[in-house]
């Protein structure tokens, strides 16, 4: 946790109040919060202040805000991914929000199994998005939709998200063209499930204005495969 984030409603007086357990067993158990300590405190949706820790007790943390600090930008990015495993599913939210990813799209494919849409981590989303947040320091959460029908979503919705400022990249293993690397604009990334997007679906996107590219002739995770494709296209960033 390299920052904590409350609620707008715990920051309404000038002294903020930390009562969450799990912030409280973090803060005691690996800072060792006292009084006098400054800490990190971001308003969820807001701003991020530097704070001063004025009291310390089992039930909570109060502080004071001190400054305002600056809240780390976002990668101008919408990351469609198709459903992963349920397990696949939390590490991919949490590492996707710590990397700034501003929009996500869950996406089903011929390869994903429909059980996967069961999964009660779906519920837990909001959790895994804090977790992510609080990894970097950050304040603003992702905006994220669910798709379960593939073809309505690329021939409906897809095409609105590309511009010629903004295109669409899917990633493939055997397209011919490479993925670009130190863009300087907003993009679309698609990432398909384990085994990736059948021919039929790269087609399809490809028709509806992706650009099919490849990172190479090795077949990676989609957990890998995301913080590759991100650090590749914004590593001047």
């Amino acid at each position: 946790m390299n920052i904590v984030l409350l609620d707008p409603r715990q920051t309404e007086s000038e002294i903020w109040s930390i009562t969450s357990k799990r912030q409280l067993e973090h803060l005691k158990q690996h800072i060792n919060v006292q009084v006098g300590d400054t800490l990190k405190v971001g308003i969820r949706e807001g701003k991020r202040y530097l704070t001063e820790v004025v009291e310390v007790t089992e039930q909570v943390v109060k502080l004071k805000p001190i400054q305002i600090e600056p809240v780390p930008a976002k990668l101008p990015v919408t990351l469609i991914v198709a459903m992963p495993r349920p397990k696949v599913l939390r590490r991919l939210i949490m590492d996707s929000v710590t990397l700034g990813v501003e929009k996500i799209i869950l996406l089903h494919s011929y390869r994903v199994d429909k059980s996967y849409w069961q999964t009660p981590f779906l519920q837990q989303l909001d959790q895994y998005i804090t977790l992510g947040l609080e990894q970097a320091g950050d304040t603003i959460s992702p905006k994220i939709e669910i798709y379960k029908r593939f073809k309505p979503f690329v021939e409906d919705v897809l095409p609105s998200l590309i511009t010629t400022d903004c295109p669409a990249y899917v990633a493939h293993p055997y397209a011919d063209m490479k993925m670009p690397f130190a863009i300087d604009h907003p993009c679309t990334i698609m990432i398909g499930p384990e085994g990736g997007f059948i021919p039929y679906e790269v087609d399809l996107l490809i028709k509806n204005g992706c650009q099919a590219v490849s990172l190479g002739n090795r077949i990676i995770r989609t957990e890998t495969a995301i913080p590759y494709v991100l650090g590749r296209l914004f590593s001047a960033c």
